[in-house]
């Protein structure tokens, strides 16, 4: 098996270092980087096009969801494994969706990322074994979930609003226009059937795109 180069990005320095000697001991498998942001993750990758990247989706900036997006829109075959704290179906379908290869939550047992790294590189898809129980599990009721009518940059602006970021700090983190991100809440609070910040809130914490601990 040839040599997987890894580009890790998380927002936590000591998490990183875990994480990277965690797969540093399959001798096959080298972090040839790190970053800590969406932005540097972007530049990061498009600069060294690794074999598989290894990404949070809570980041500073853009999320790793967003991240995803835009690799892939100038790097088709770029390979990207999302692994995240997030344990909800929706990180997992917005994922996949965005273009990743695989979806892994941090709970998961050490081995299980070495294995979907292996995986990923190879050109398959993984999804942890918990989290496909979880969709197996799912029954969907009569109708889609409202939230499910977002597109995917408005599911990125809707995660950033419930995080509390103003519309000035949502334009400066994602390089579009005030105007713009004005006109995607408008339309996300139309979509959603929200006329006030409060519900917009209850609409994140009822399909755990934030806890109450993040809103205390």
């Amino acid at each position: 098996m040839q040599e997987i180069n890894v580009i890790l990005i998380d927002d936590h320095a000591v998490v990183r270092e875990g994480y990277r000697r965690l797969l540093e001991r399959d001798s096959y498998i080298k972090v040839v980087a790190e970053g800590e942001t969406g932005n540097e993750g972007y530049r990061l990758i498009c600069d060294h096009l690794p074999d598989v990247v290894v990404m949070d989706i809570t980041l500073p900036g853009m999320s790793g969801i967003e991240v995803t997006r835009r690799v892939l829109t100038r790097v088709p075959e770029q390979k990207i494994l999302i692994f995240s704290m997030h344990e909800e179906i929706i990180f997992v379908n917005r994922a996949f969706q965005a273009g990743a290869k695989g979806y892994v939550t941090k709970s998961a047992a050490p081995e299980v990322l070495i294995d979907a790294v292996r995986q990923v590189a190879m050109g398959k898809l993984y999804l942890s074994s918990e989290m496909a129980q979880l969709i197996a599990a799912q029954t969907i009721p009569g109708g889609e979930q409202n939230i499910d009518l977002l597109s995917g940059r408005e599911f990125e602006i809707f995660r950033l609003l419930v995080q509390g970021q103003s519309l000035h700090e949502i334009s400066e983190a994602l390089h579009i226009a005030y105007k713009t991100v004005a006109n995607y809440q408008s339309n996300i609070r139309q979509k959603l059937g929200a006329t006030t910040a409060a519900q917009i809130v209850r609409i994140a914490l009822d399909h755990g795109i934030i806890s109450s601990a993040d809103k205390a």
